[in-house]
């Protein structure tokens, strides 16, 4: 049925019956992720887009026969785009590099948002902090709050951006987190904070994140904000990649940013580092049961 929103949904449980029928299940540890019950071949699952990793041709070729029972297929063997990312496989020096110009142009034009005359380089306002201050106050947005026309369109940009940062330019996600607490009542700060994100991302180059391969050890960074968001809450943030097996294990492209407005309300900066450490180990005991 045209329109309806359960389209997607509906669609892939039934692929899923169907994929089962031909030996092949879904992981129940890591969403998404599916394997064959006899044939060495593993495949990411978006709704009805895959990312297809295996040895033999032969198995390649059960999969897609599988598919072609029900439906048209198209294979494209070099592995040039997957949920529109675009993947630039470098095999001789062991790196891929994910991008997503197209859906970055797109976007802007679709917030007809031109590059402005001054460039911006940051993403969110920031606040400078006062040094030498013995008590730091939290501070309050008491501008006038805004239509439900302005509120569609932060929801609008949050919608569109958010998986563009999650899947290659993990700079916007503090700003997409902080506005989508705003966005159940914006006001005119919130807009201004809107025009300064979609700015940001015009002027500045469409982004690449590149993984190279590894021990496949898992790290991680953490850090917290301490009162830098509305009604007098800090904020988590978090770095997961997979490195090398060393006692200071090298960078690489995050598999998990963590941008979390924390619950409660800290009474100090040390609270706020203990307790996005809190939420950081956790996010690094899960994936650790997924791998």
């Amino acid at each position: 049925m045209y329109g309806l929103h359960q389209t997607g949904s509906l669609a892939n449980e039934l692929l899923e019956k169907r994929l089962n029928k031909e030996g092949y299940f879904q992981s129940k540890i890591v969403p998404g992720l599916w394997h064959h019950s006899k044939r060495n071949l593993q495949f990411v699952l978006v709704v009805d887009d895959f990312g297809i990793k295996y040895l033999r041709r032969e198995d390649l070729d059960h999969l897609i026969a599988s598919l072609r029972k029900y439906y048209e297929v198209k294979v494209d063997l070099e592995g040039k785009e997957f949920v529109k990312i675009n993947l630039d496989w470098d095999y001789d020096n062991g790196r891929v590099h994910l991008s997503m110009e197209p859906y970055h142009e797109k976007a802007l034009r679709q917030f007809s948002n031109l590059v402005p005359s001054i460039q911006q380089d940051a993403p969110f306002p920031h606040v400078p902090p006062k040094y030498g201050v013995a008590e730091q106050y939290a501070e309050y947005d008491t501008s006038p709050q805004v239509g439900p026309k302005e509120q569609k369109h932060v929801q609008q940009v949050n919608g569109k951006w958010l998986w563009y940062g999650r899947a290659v330019d993990g700079t916007l996600l503090t700003a997409l987190s902080a506005l989508t607490a705003q966005q159940s009542k914006p006001t005119k700060t919130t807009m201004k904070q809107v025009q300064q994100l979609l700015d940001y991302i015009a002027t500045q180059e469409p982004a690449v994140l590149t993984y190279h391969k590894s021990d496949m050890v898992l790290a991680g960074h953490s850090d917290a904000g301490y009162l830098n968001e509305s009604n007098t809450k800090s904020r988590a943030g978090g770095h997961h990649f997979l490195s090398e097996n060393v006692q200071y294990p090298p960078n690489n492209g995050a598999i998990l940013n963590v941008t979390e407005i924390i619950k409660s309300v800290m009474s100090s900066a040390d609270e706020s580092e203990l307790s996005a450490l809190y939420i950081n180990s956790r996010k690094k005991l899960s994936k650790c049961e997924q791998f």
